[in-house]
């Protein structure tokens, strides 16, 4: 993981944080998005960039932990997202030891991450977020399929191993559909995503 953080942290200039900013959460989100709580709710946002998505989230009465190992990404979103409803964590995946300590959470994100781990990392992390994610709760992911930015590495993914390997950690899938990607030179690339929701059981 490491080398992939360093990449972002070299690709986090002001022109990427803002196209990062620029996208729409509704739309990005309409595959899922009628799963999410209604009501305020304790939700933790892994690999949370810049703290667009947290702060949708925050706006909307939700208490979210924005956990962002990108020391640049987390600064930049703490300037623009300053909330009483958003909490900054510095931790990383696959462990996620400091984000456990502040579980369990009632949703959580992971969007335009799992790609970034391997098999053995994907199966370390879905234990911890096994852990994460409270009873009744729901874990949303979107799964990255095509080539990946110069600098951030992707390893190929296949949603029925993430599912079974969900299974293992008590969560059973509620929604799986592919969706095209909403940028343009994504699209170009042949890059699209699988939308994943789970919930965890008693």
């Amino acid at each position: 993981m490491e080398d992939i953080l360093e990449g972002y942290a070299a690709a986090a200039t002001p022109a990427l944080i803002g196209r990062y900013e620029s996208f729409d959460f509704e739309s990005l989100y309409a595959p899922v998005l009628d799963l999410m709580p209604k009501s305020p709710a304790r939700v933790a946002d892994i690999g949370s960039g810049t703290g667009r998505d947290a702060a949708w989230l925050a706006d909307r009465g939700h208490r979210v932990l924005a956990v962002e190992p990108v020391q640049q990404l987390r600064e930049a979103g703490i300037k623009l997202h300053p909330s009483a409803n958003i909490t900054w964590l510095d931790d990383r995946l696959p462990e996620l030891e400091k984000l456990e300590a502040r579980g369990p959470f009632d949703m959580v994100l992971l969007c335009g991450v799992w790609q970034h781990l391997d098999e053995q990392a994907r199966r370390t992390a879905m234990i911890a977020l096994g852990r994460l994610v409270a009873a009744n709760g729901i874990l949303i992911m979107s799964l990255r399929h095509g080539p990946g930015a110069p600098g951030r590495r992707v390893f190929p993914i296949s949603p029925q191993s993430t599912v079974a390997t969900a299974g293992h950690s008590g969560f059973s899938v509620v929604r799986q559909l592919e969706a095209d990607s909403i940028q343009p030179e994504n699209r170009a690339a042949d890059v699209y995503w699988t939308w994943l929701a789970f919930t965890k059981g008693q």
